[in-house]
């Protein structure tokens, strides 16, 4: 690319568990013998566009965070930030931390889930140049069940043209001054649990562009996702191709 846009990440790993019944949240749980967001910050430190990485932890776990990354070698990690009572303010804490370092208006944002390991270089890379090219974009993956839509007490409405239908997942990318403008609107106007990034954009009027990407690019919320992701990793350290 010409003219290449620096390129911030921020790792989003506020979570606490609560649907993996575990006593630990679930970004600190291991798969072969390594924390899960290690899995994942691994992806981004070693991406030849990614310049740096913030991490956003609950804040009793921020010397924890640290410490794992350190320990594993981490190098691209340049703040490590706590978060706030919702996803959406703990990301708002993560993007005003690259505002404190200098971040500019035309830099990429990449957003991107702590428990979302399975994540290629092709992906972040197709995600980076959508966002340069169109200003954003949310990485989703093809429909593959029917879609409904349910009234109130469970009847079905209609169905829907599974070919129209995606599910949004992340990295989510965007050029920082936009993700930031539509925040701090946010902030304005008493809105704090928006459920993801590209939730937010959408509301603020901004048109959103997609990315491709594999059904593989699960996030670990339950047991299920943690036994998926174990399987998966075999397959990955295995050489195959998913």
């Amino acid at each position: 690319m010409i003219n290449r846009k620096t390129v911030y990440v921020v790792i989003f790993a506020g979570g606490i568990g609560s649907r993996m019944g575990s006593d630990i949240p679930k970004q600190f749980l291991k798969v072969d013998n390594k924390e899960i967001i290690i899995h994942t910050l691994e992806k981004f430190d070693s991406h030849p566009l990614v310049d740096a990485i913030v991490v956003v932890s609950k804040r009793e776990y921020v010397e924890f965070c640290k410490q794992i990354i350190i320990a594993n070698g981490i190098k691209k990690v340049c703040e490590i930030t706590s978060g706030g009572e919702t996803g959406q303010e703990s990301i708002y804490n993560g993007l005003a931390a690259l505002k404190n370092i200098g971040s500019k208006d035309d830099d990429i944002v990449i957003i991107h889930d702590g428990v979302r390991p399975v994540i290629t270089e092709q992906l972040i890379t197709d995600s980076i140049e959508c966002t340069e090219k169109n200003g954003n974009s949310i990485a989703t993956s093809r429909a593959i069940e029917t879609v409904i839509r349910v009234d109130k007490t469970g009847n079905v409405i209609s169905t829907v043209d599974r070919s129209e239908c995606r599910n949004a997942k992340a990295p989510q990318c965007f050029l920082f001054g936009d993700i930031w403008d539509a925040h701090n609107r946010a902030l304005v106007d008493g809105i704090n649990t928006m459920i993801d990034s590209a939730t937010l954009m959408s509301h603020y009027g901004f048109q959103l562009h997609t990315t491709e990407c594999s059904a593989n690019n699960i996030k670990i919320t339950t047991p299920v996702d943690y036994y998926l992701f174990k399987a998966l990793n075999d397959v990955l350290k295995s050489n195959h191709t998913l």
